[in-house]
């Protein structure tokens, strides 16, 4: 009670990162009781906490003592599975060595113990409240979507996919995909050709986000195991008609608010098309799963991608896409609110 009251004379200072393959985004909040005063947003070419990032950040949290870390999750061993039922979860995935939470009662999201201690290890001197999993953004960002109809939603970053089948609120199917590892030639969905003597590796990692009190040293982060408690996630508002606008224009073929790539974007996104046809793939012919035809994909676009990936889906699998941007530290933001409120 004490807490909260002298809470009430402070800012509370958000401090928000997500790490790219060669840069590192910081987005701060600064809120009193009526909302939001202030935001700042900067861009470092690191990956790891550098002594230009800690001045940054730091002369932020120096403002209140009531300020919080919270991280997105960039480990490629981590991953979502359609159940919460301790006995089924094996079924999925092996999580003996995962932190892994319940969502909503619904579906496990997890990650390797050992990245969650690389990542207390790397931002020790700034201190972590929270490690957020990008499959809780996806459901946050398109909630939407997801609570009304059958379909593939993806969040894109640079270095990884996060890829999710939803029906009804009811997660049928996930998969983290690295931008980093090889393509297993058996994944591959080539149509009308036969390629011979192709090997290429595709591992299927992924990494979850369990009670970190189960975990002795690293007591900075007891707050984690709330993660999944996010209830909160029911009562978003839904996205503004703006964002259904900008949804048509671009099924139509308009893609002027996304940047240009050139001709290593273009191989980029030839490289999502792969993991995301291999992916799809899984899902339909892997027993384990409920599959269910897909015909709508949504893409939430983290980093700016060509049109050609939006292309590639529709003409070599005929599927209707629809792409909306998303500033990720800012979504990672809105769940970190979430969980103090």
């Amino acid at each position: 009670m004490f807490n909260k009251f002298y809470e009430s004379f402070y800012l509370k200072v958000l401090v928000n990162i997500v790490i790219g393959s060669e840069k590192a985004t910081v987005y701060i909040e600064m809120l009193n009781k009526k909302g939001v005063v202030n935001s700042y947003e900067e861009i470092f070419n690191t990956r790891y906490l550098s002594n230009e990032m800690y001045e940054y950040i730091s002369q932020y949290t120096k403002e209140s003592p009531y300020y919080y870390i919270s991280i997105l999750d960039n480990s490629s061993s981590q991953g979502a599975i359609p159940t919460c039922s301790k006995q089924n979860i094996p079924i999925y995935h092996d999580i003996s060595a995962s932190e892994h939470k319940c969502f909503n009662e619904k579906w496990t999201y997890y990650t390797a113990k050992s990245d969650v201690y690389e990542i207390e290890k790397v931002y020790a001197k700034i201190g972590v409240d929270f490690i957020f999993s990008p499959f809780l953004v996806l459901a946050n960002f398109f909630q939407d979507k997801i609570d009304a109809k059958l379909a593939m939603y993806i969040l894109i970053e640079d270095t990884h996919l996060s890829l999710s089948v939803f029906e009804n609120s009811e997660l049928l199917y996930a998969q983290h995909l690295s931008m980093e590892m090889e393509i297993e030639s058996e994944e591959l969905i080539i149509e009308d050709h036969d390629i011979e003597d192709v090997e290429i590796d595709l591992d299927d990692n992924s990494i979850d986000l369990d009670d970190i009190d189960a975990i002795d040293d690293i007591e900075e982060l007891d707050d984690f195991g709330d993660i999944a408690d996010l209830e909160e996630i029911d009562e978003i508002e839904e996205f503004s008609e703006a964002k259904d606008i900008e949804e048509e224009l671009l099924e139509s073929g308009d893609e002027a608010e996304f940047p240009i790539q050139d001709s290593d974007g273009f191989n980029e996104d030839y490289q999502r098309f792969s993991l995301i046809q291999s992916s799809i793939k899984t899902f339909y012919k892997n027993d384990k799963y409920k599959s269910e035809f897909i015909e709508n994909v949504y893409i939430a676009d983290g980093i700016g991608i060509s049109a050609d990936l939006k292309k590639y889906l529709e003409e070599e699998m005929f599927l209707n896409v629809y792409v909306r941007h998303v500033s990720i530290a800012v979504e990672v933001c809105e769940i970190t609110k979430m969980e103090l409120s």
